[in-house]
C-alpha cells in the first residue's frame, strides 16, 4: 500500500512509521525539519520537506496514495485545526478516501452527559481544554468531509511499553480506562489501516 504518514516524528507517529515500513508499505511523509529524522527505519519511505500548512506541500505528500494516516498533535498550536482542510482538500482532488487520525478522549462521548463531548462534561478532568479543542475541529471538519474517517482517541497517554493487550470501543472511551501506552496506540491506529469496523467513528482505547 501506498501511505501518505503526517507527524511521522511525533511520539505515535514514529512507531506507527517503522509498524508500516516493517509489513512493506510504501510510507511518504512530509517533515518541517528534516533533522528529526535523522534515523529513519529501513524500509520504502520517501521524505519530503516542507509544511502541511502549505497546500501545495500538503498536496504532494498525498499524490499517489492509497490512505492517510494523521498522527498531527497540538503542540500549543492550531497546525491541527488549519492543516486538516488541506489535508482533505488534496486528498478529495487525488480520489483518496480513507483516512485514520490520532485524537483524544476528550472528543469521544460523556457517559455522564451523552449530549457532551467527554471534555466539555464532568467526566473529564483535565482542566485546560485548548487540546481537546483543536481535535474538536478536526473531529468536525472529518465528519462533513464525506470520507472514509476513524479516529483513534487515546486517554492518558505515557510512552510506555507495547503489551499489544487493551480495550476499545466505538465513539467512548471504556469503562474505568485510565490510560494507554505510546506503542498500544500507534498498533491499533496502524491497523485501522486493513479494517473498515470503524469507518467515520471514534474509537476510544485504554487498558
Amino acid at each position: 500500500m501506498k501511505l501518505s504518514l503526517f507527524g511521522a516524528t511525533g511520539r505515535v507517529g514514529s512507531h506507527i512509521l517503522a509498524n508500516a515500513l516493517k509489513d512493506g508499505h510504501e510510507v511518504t511523509t512530509l517533515i518541517r525539519s528534516l533533522d528529526k529524522l535523522t534515523d529513519p527505519p529501513a524500509g520504502h519511505l520517501r521524505i519530503l520537506a516542507g509544511n502541511v500548512l502549505h497546500e501545495a506541500d500538503a498536496a504532494l505528500a498525498i499524490r499517489g496514495a492509497d490512505a492517510v494516516i494523521s498522527a498531527l498533535g497540538t503542540d500549543k498550536s492550531t497546525t491541527l485545526s488549519e492543516g486538516m482542510p488541506l489535508i482533505i482538500k488534496a486528498m478529495k482532488q487525488e480520489g483518496v478516501s480513507r483516512i485514520i487520525t490520532v485524537g483524544t478522549a476528550g472528543i469521544l462521548q460523556s457517559r455522564v452527559s451523552p449530549e457532551l463531548l467527554r471534555y466539555q462534561s464532568s467526566e473529564s478532568r483535565q482542566k485546560l481544554t485548548r487540546a481537546a479543542e483543536e481535535h474538536h475541529k478536526a473531529y468536525t471538519l472529518l465528519e462533513q468531509s464525506g470520507l472514509d474517517w476513524t479516529i483513534v482517541c487515546p486517554t492518558y497517554l505515557p510512552d510506555g511499553v507495547y503489551t499489544g493487550s487493551y480495550r476499545v470501543e466505538a465513539n467512548y472511551l471504556p469503562v474505568d480506562g485510565a490510560q494507554i501506552s505510546v506503542p498500544d496506540t500507534a498498533e491499533y491506529t496502524y491497523k485501522q489501516l486493513s479494517s473498515m469496523e470503524n469507518v467515520r467513528a471514534r474509537v476510544g482505547i485504554a487498558y
